[in-house]
C-alpha cells in the first residue's frame, strides 16, 4: 500500500503538468501574508491557496478567507485519509497544512498556485517539485525588528510569544535553502521584488 504522501504527490503531478508554483515562506511577524495577497491581487494569473489549521480563529479573521479552521481531530483525520498536499505540527498540537481540494481548485482555474506557507512547509514543498516552484523567504531587516512587530500583535501570552521567537530564530537560519530572499524593510521594494521574480518566473508581464 502506499504512504499518503506518494499518492497525494503522484496525484498533483498529474493534474500540474505544465504548472508552476510559488512559495511564499517566513518567521512569523516577517510579513509574508502581506505580499503573498499583494501578489494575487496584482496577478490574475495566480491563485491563492487557503491554508488549513487547527488554531483557534483570531479576531478579525473569517474562516475560508485567513484559513480553513478546523479541530485538531478533523486535521489528523485530513492526514490519514489523504487529503493534504503539505502540513506541519508547528507547535504540539498545533496543525498547519494545505488541503489538496485548494490546489485542485487553482490549477482547475489555469491558475498558478501560490502558497503562504511556514518555513518547514515551504521547504518541503520546494524539495518534492523542484524547478516547478518558486520559493522565496521574506527576511525581517533584524530579529529585533521581527520582535517589536510580534510583541505590537498583542495577540500571543509572553511564553507563546518566546516560542515564536525562538522557532524564527531557527527559521533565519534555513533562508539559503530558498531561490530568493527578500529583506523586507520598506514594504512598497518588497512588493516591487517580489512582483520581479514572479514575473521573472512564470514569464509573464504586469
Amino acid at each position: 500500500m502506499e504512504d499518503s504522501r506518494d499518492l497525494i504527490k503522484k496525484r498533483i503531478i498529474l493534474a500540474s503538468k505544465k504548472n508552476k508554483m510559488i512559495v511564499v515562506s517566513a518567521p512569523s511577524g516577517a510579513g509574508k501574508t502581506t505580499i503573498v495577497k499583494h501578489l494575487y491581487q496584482k496577478f490574475p494569473q495566480l491563485g491563492f491557496s487557503v491554508s488549513a489549521t487547527s488554531r483557534k480563529m483570531r479576531e478579525g479573521e473569517n474562516d475560508g478567507r485567513e484559513y480553513h479552521f478546523i479541530s485538531p481531530e478533523t486535521f489528523r483525520k485530513m492526514i490519514d485519509e489523504g487529503k493534504l498536499f503539505e502540513w506541519q505540527e508547528v507547535y504540539p498540537g498545533s496543525f498547519y497544512g494545505t488541503p489538496v481540494s485548494e490546489v485542485e481548485r487553482i490549477i482547475s482555474n489555469r491558475q498558478f498556485p501560490v502558497f503562504d506557507l511556514d518555513v518547514v512547509g515551504g521547504l518541503n514543498i520546494k524539495k518534492i517539485y523542484g524547478d516547478k516552484t518558486l520559493a522565496i523567504f521574506i527576511r525581517p531587516p533584524s530579529f529585533e525588528i521581527l520582535e517589536s512587530r510580534l510583541r505590537a500583535r498583542a495577540t500571543d501570552s509572553e511564553e507563546s510569544l518566546q516560542k515564536r521567537l525562538n522557532k524564527a530564530k531557527w527559521e533565519l537560519s534555513l533562508e539559503k535553502d530558498f531561490d530568493a530572499v527578500i529583506v523586507n524593510d520598506k514594504l512598497e521594494d518588497a512588493f516591487e521584488q517580489a512582483e520581479k521574480l514572479v514575473t521573472g518566473f512564470l514569464g509573464i508581464k504586469l
